[in-house]
């Protein structure tokens, strides 16, 4: 059982939390026999997330009421639109230090209940992976995550997640495929791929008056990133 946010990759590298280490972690779960995955992704996960919700999360865990009241008016702090300023009322600020940290408080429950069943699954913030050896039982996963979103006030987004092979499904920019000795292989997904060739084609572009130093340069930087 694997579970992070995108928030917590940088600082838990040696702790096996990296997004590369869920993908490992999938691997194997495929080539030990589960080869249909549950394949989650939650509708506007962070623009949708009930603050009554979320602090009652909060409060069974911090007890110290001046705390959860900062909590709460950094996920009402109000947001930018045009020049005017608009309240919150729920959802917490995208790109926000604390927001994949609640966001990993808020999934919590999710993650202790796969466990608690016994299922093999990577969560990374709100993408969930669940691997099973059958579509049926892909099925019952995908009716029991169903409820415990519901629960939370959270919806799946239905059209792009589903129950299918692995090996036809993408996570975290990679797909895997079965080499011929029956070995799971992973690579990078085609929708990756393609984004990454345009990225590189729109950093080399010969318009914008760069220097040919500065035009070598940007795409390592990038490929290393």
């Amino acid at each position: 059982m694997w579970a992070t946010t995108r928030g917590e990759e940088a600082g838990n590298e040696t702790a096996g939390r990296r997004a590369h280490d869920a993908v490992v972690e999938a691997q194997g779960y495929i080539q030990a026999g589960r080869k249909w995955v549950v394949d989650v992704d939650l509708e506007q996960f962070f623009d949708r997330v009930n603050h009554d919700v979320l602090m009652g999360r909060l409060a069974k865990r911090i007890g110290d009421c001046r705390v959860l009241g900062l909590i709460r008016r950094y996920l009402r702090a109000g947001i930018m639109a045009q020049g005017v300023v608009m309240e919150r009322y729920e959802g917490t600020p995208q790109g926000g230090p604390l927001s994949p940290l609640l966001a990993n408080v808020l999934l919590d429950e999710v993650d202790k209940e796969l466990e608690k069943r016994g299922h093999a699954f990577c969560r990374h913030a709100d993408d969930c992976n669940v691997y099973v050896r059958s579509r049926r039982a892909g099925e019952r996963v995908m009716g029991l995550l169903r409820q415990l979103y519901a629960g939370l006030r959270l919806r799946i987004n239905e059209t792009k997640s589903a129950v299918d092979l692995a090996w036809k499904r993408k996570i975290l920019g990679y797909s895997f495929w079965v080499a011929r000795d029956s070995t799971v292989r992973r690579r990078v997904a085609d929708k990756a791929l393609a984004t990454m060739k345009d990225s590189i084609r729109d950093i080399t572009k010969r318009t914008g008056g760069r220097s040919i130093e500065q035009v070598c340069k940007r795409p390592g930087e990038y490929l290393r990133g």
